[in-house]
């Protein structure tokens, strides 16, 4: 029996938190503001059986389907909610599971940086996909099992504060988010992230 990582639903997935996903999801690509359901299970090539429950079951697209080394991950969306909220709870009938058993997220790193050395900001700019990261912003960093909470801290992070996403990483070992801006947004994103993630605990 497949273990389920995680079991998160995006009410409206946000600008930012869309894009940075258009930059490597190789499915449809989500609209702002549509419904989201992220699905991570162990082992990981359980997700197959799972997708072809979720797609079958109601009129959802997926933007996610990736197998890693010990993970498998899907990521449906649509502009009904009703949709994939369906498509969700077929896929726990499946699994035989709720959504209460995933695995409680566990915050790693949470840390802010003021007002970032630009060569700093250039470093992170090496490695970034979303934003560009600029001298004299301050940076959110967090880190936290399982990876796909990454998104739904991301997300909320977005709608709590006028900041900028930078990067974040959904899938593997841990997740990372990687935000900036004003100070005063930074934490205010900082806070909405983290309680998203205490939320789920």
């Amino acid at each position: 029996m497949a273990e389920l990582r995680s079991f998160i639903f995006l009410d409206q997935v946000q600008p930012q938190t869309m894009c940075y996903l258009g930059t490597w999801i190789k499915g449809s690509l989500p609209r702002s503001d549509m419904a989201a359901q992220i699905i991570e299970v162990a082992p990981g090539l359980d997700i197959e059986p799972l997708t072809d429950v979720a797609l079958k079951n109601t009129d959802v697209q997926a933007g996610i389907l990736v197998v890693e080394r010990q993970f498998g991950y899907l990521e449906i969306h649509s502009r009904s909610t009703e949709a994939v909220r369906s498509a969700s709870a077929a896929v726990l009938d499946a699994l035989d599971a709720s959504a209460a058993d995933a695995t409680v997220p566990t915050v790693l790193a949470s840390r802010i940086v003021s007002r970032m050395d630009a060569q700093h900001a250039f470093l992170i700019n090496r490695n970034k996909i979303g934003s560009m990261a600029l001298r004299g912003e301050s940076l959110f960093v967090l880190e936290m099992q399982p990876a796909s909470y990454a998104i739904l801290a991301t997300n909320e992070a977005e709608k709590a504060a006028d900041i900028k996403v930078v990067d974040y990483r959904m899938i593997g070992a841990t997740g990372r988010v990687y935000l900036t801006g004003e100070e005063a947004d930074v934490r205010a994103a900082a806070e909405a992230a983290e309680q998203a993630l205490r939320t789920r605990a």
